[in-house]
């Protein structure tokens, strides 16, 4: 058999990327590759956990993320929540994180006040569904604030870095965040890539209604003992998406990212009602544009929220119905779908898998819950 240059040339890349995604103790770890029996199928029940509504009155709960080593405030197993509403309902204004236990105990993990950040966060803070837990004990959250809760004050924002007390200590900004919506983390301890969704891209004061230029950036953090993460470098890796706003959900667009084994980054590209991959999303200098369509129609409504199964599948939840959708992106087939919540449409965003695969944790913002199919 003949290899001609770029067949080499490709092999290593490819090679390059496997070995760069190799199994790690990350925060969307997804262990062996398994393309069996569907992962949702083995679960009958859907019971909620706790209020994620804390004392403030905050609502709207939009990110989820397991704890995945236990340090200060932080215990390795539990739940913390974004909020994205205040007391008043107001969108881009929560302030909140709430840490919850599997057995339902809630507590305070942080409450930003915007007033005293010590970087900057254009606009002040609404915490998004762009929230993780790294094994250093560094919580990140993303802010897409409003004055109003209305898109015509929609700000950039920025992501907002905590320490395991629940202190902030630092804001990353610029740097093409622009309305951080979701996030996942490819977690190695001292080096972390951050895979953030924007959002606002080409939308100032709420105009125009509707654009073509949502981002997915990898930011490349590395982490010194108790120093703040550092963020040494910017990409943008997909490019392209569209962006809408909406007088309920205050803006749609790219939302949810996971991140395959192989190096694949998974988008929900809420809009267009498709999952996307994105080739090599760790070494990869180039944007991929909208990136290749894994699955798109059917049981897909909306998606938003997405987490990868130990089986290496795709989860998504649907922000047009209260269902949970299962795809295998190597046959490129929806094999698997249920209802999650029976309220209707726009209740469901934020979900992670639930430690030892035990379930699936989501949240319901119709009634401010953090539910698990188990």
């Amino acid at each position: 058999m003949r290899f001609t240059a770029k067949a080499v040339i490709c092999a290593a890349v490819t090679a390059l990327a496997v070995g760069a995604f190799a199994p790690s103790a990350g925060a969307h770890s997804t262990g062996e590759w398994n393309f069996g029996a569907p992962f949702i199928n083995q679960f009958h029940k859907v019971d909620t956990v706790a209020s994620t509504v804390p004392d403030n009155g905050d609502v709207n709960p939009y990110g989820v993320a397991v704890v995945p080593r236990s340090k200060d405030k932080l215990h390795k197993g539990d739940v913390l929540v974004s909020n994205f509403n205040n007391a008043g309902n107001k969108q881009g204004k929560g302030t909140t994180i709430v840490q919850i236990s599997p057995g339902g105990n809630v507590s305070l993990f942080a409450q930003i006040d915007a007033g005293s950040l010590p970087g900057a966060c254009p606009g002040g803070v609404g915490l998004t569904t762009a929230l993780v837990a790294l094994r250093s004990g560094w919580v990140i959250v993303g802010s897409l604030p409003t004055a109003d809760g209305t898109s015509a004050t929609a700000q950039p924002g920025c992501l907002i870095v905590l320490d395991s007390t629940g202190t902030v200590r630092e804001t990353f900004s610029g740097d093409g965040i622009n309305g951080p919506w979701d996030m996942t983390a490819d977690d190695w301890g001292g080096s972390v890539n951050l895979f953030v969704t924007n959002v606002l891209n080409g939308i100032v004061g709420g105009q125009p209604p509707t654009t073509k230029q949502g981002t997915v950036l990898r930011l490349e953090l590395t982490i010194e003992g108790s120093k703040p993460p550092v963020l040494r470098k910017s990409t943008t890796i997909a490019s392209g998406f569209t962006e809408q706003t909406d007088p309920d959900a205050l803006i749609i667009g790219p939302t949810g990212v996971g991140l395959g084994k192989d190096g694949t980054l998974y988008v929900a590209d809420t809009v267009a009602n498709r999952i996307a991959a994105i080739p090599f999303a760790g070494v990869r200098w180039t944007s991929a544009g909208t990136g290749r369509t894994v699955t798109e129609g059917d049981h897909l409504n909306g998606p938003l929220g997405l987490a990868i199964a130990p089986n290496g599948n795709v989860l998504t939840v649907n922000g047009g119905d209260g269902n949970i959708v299962e795809t295998n992106p190597l046959l490129g087939k929806q094999v698997a779908f249920r209802t999650l919540d029976g309220l209707g449409a726009g209740a469901l965003f934020g979900l992670a898998v639930a430690p030892d695969n035990r379930g699936v944790y989501f949240v319901d913002d119709t009634n401010n819950q953090l539910s698990i199919l188990h």
